[in-house]
């Protein structure tokens, strides 16, 4: 009995130990369970914090809807329909832009005694006294302006002489030309993020310049610019040289680097030509490459400035050049009024002033080609976008010579064919009509005699009038580079009506 008693209080204790082993071990377990799952918890939380504010931004689209063009007079009822097609509702993509405006540039004019009474009518075109800074500067002083002439300050450069000058082709005045950017610093002018300088036969559209320059860090040194259309005038001075004609900007930085430096720089190019070949000889002391917009035009060129105008780049136009030496932009005008007559179609859509738009009236197998708030292009057959998107050689090179290899960029001849000439429509007028929120531009035929045509197909001088009908778009720029789409409506009348706009998904210029 006692050997039993023994060997049950042994048994008990060996199961008293066993649980209290179970009982641990279950403790433990759970312990680290609810550990698990607090972390877990956590986790999801600390996520979803990070994530919601995202998300909340990325479903906020914008839906609001545009409203339809509509007809005016004998415009068929359904060009409302495409109007509203043709406009898509594209967000514009984010940018980084630096909020540049007109009142952060400063322009320094070239000029001089002899020539500024005639230039200054082309500068009252494009000049607001109340809303920009600049300087006129000349070589001697010139009869002070009236009191409510709405020009800039003229003052007189300084004194070059200490300069060499060995050119025997030039002029000794390049020397103080040269030095516009630098005298004009000079003047301590505040809030200056560019220096802009131009001739006095300079016209620049403001608007796109701001456009352009606001791309560009203005706390960075840059020379911004374009060459020339002359592919000779480039093998001569540079292809890396900014025309001055054509105007070009230089950020508040690299004008100051430019001052501390150019007059020592210039004793070093005795024989350069101009003042454009000596300032992107510093620049390349400097290390500044040119950077190139193609919207500054030079202009080395004589004639009719038509096939230029009607073909021009993807790119805002920021300026024009040589307004003395080209035929007068509009025909049956003189020079100043016919820049006046252009400026009222900048006044309503500076952003889309003379951009291409291809289409084809299919039925009529005619291309026609817009220029917007210039002119437009009617001429039979069919002829691709690859060719109608070349300038036509309406125009002579600087040197007066027919050459097509004379050009820095591609070109195509004027037609002989006596079918294919085009019938040209000038633009009358252009207004904007508020309530439908889009532009109404109005092109008249010019009267000029026709070649006779053996082609059996309709002709374009059954045309009087083209009215085009198109949105103002004025942050085009902020996206990518891309030509407007246009639509023909159907029309018995001697009046064409056109739609142009951005280009909806899928559309293209198709012959």
């Amino acid at each position: 009995m006692g050997g039993h008693s023994n060997k049950q209080v042994k048994d008990d204790n060996v199961k008293r130990h066993a649980t209290r082993t179970i009982s641990a071990s279950g403790l433990l377990l759970s312990v680290m369970r609810w550990t698990f799952l607090i972390i877990s918890i956590s986790y999801l939380l600390y996520t979803s914090i990070l994530l919601l504010p995202n998300h909340g931004k990325e479903c906020s689209p914008n839906l609001t809807k545009q409203k339809h063009i509509s007809h005016i007079n004998s415009t068929p009822a359904h060009s409302s329909f495409y109007a509203e097609e043709q406009t898509p509702h594209l967000e514009t993509p984010p940018s980084r832009r630096f909020e540049t405006q007109l009142k952060h540039i400063v322009f320094g004019i070239a000029s001089s005694a002899s020539l500024w009474e005639q230039r200054k009518q082309y500068m009252r075109q494009w000049w607001r006294p109340k809303e920009m800074r600049g300087v006129v500067w000349v070589d001697k002083p010139v009869r002070r302006h009236r009191r409510n002439e709405v020009l800039p300050e003229v003052r007189i450069s300084g004194n070059t002489s200490r300069f060499p000058y060995t050119n025997r082709r030039g002029r000794r005045s390049a020397l103080r030309i040269s030095r516009v950017v630098s005298e004009t610093l000079r003047l301590g002018l505040k809030d200056v993020r560019w220096f802009v300088m131009g001739d006095d036969d300079t016209v620049f559209v403001v608007e796109n310049l701001v456009r352009v320059l606001d791309k560009y860090d203005h706390r960075q040194m840059y020379y911004v610019g374009s060459s020339s259309e002359s592919h000779v005038q480039n093998i001569a001075f540079s292809y890396g040289m900014a025309y001055g004609g054509g105007g070009f900007a230089i950020s508040y930085p690299l004008a100051k680097a430019l001052e501390k430096m150019q007059d020592r720089c210039l004793k070093r190019y005795p024989g350069l030509y101009g003042s454009d070949d000596r300032i992107q000889a510093c620049m390349a002391e400097l290390g500044l490459p040119l950077t190139r917009e193609p919207g500054f035009h030079q202009y080395d060129v004589h004639g009719n400035l038509l096939g230029l105008l009607s073909a021009h780049p993807v790119a805002p136009l920021v300026s024009l050049h040589h307004i003395d030496v080209v035929d007068p932009i509009f025909p049956g005008m003189s020079r100043v009024n016919a820049l006046h007559h252009f400026f009222e179609s900048v006044k309503h859509d500076s952003a889309s002033i003379i951009q291409q738009s291809i289409c084809y009236a299919k039925k009529q197998k005619w291309s026609i080609s817009i220029s917007w708030g210039y002119a437009v292009q009617v001429i039979r057959g069919i002829i691709s976008p690859r060719e109608l998107e070349m300038p036509s050689r309406t125009f002579l090179n600087w040197h007066r010579r027919a050459d097509y290899t004379g050009y820095a960029f591609n070109t195509r001849p004027v037609t002989k064919h006596p079918c294919q000439k085009p019938f040209i429509f000038y633009v009358s007028s252009v207004r904007y009509d508020r309530s439908r929120r889009q532009t109404v531009s109005i092109y008249s035929r010019q009267k000029v005699r026709y070649p006779q045509c053996q082609w059996k197909m309709p002709s374009p001088s059954m045309i009087d009038t083209i009215v085009v009908f198109k949105r103002p778009d004025t942050l085009r720029w902020h996206n990518s580079p891309r030509r407007d789409c246009c639509k023909i409506f159907p029309s018995r009348s001697t009046t064409l009506h056109l739609s142009v706009g951005r280009c909806g998904d899928g559309e293209i210029t198709e012959l």
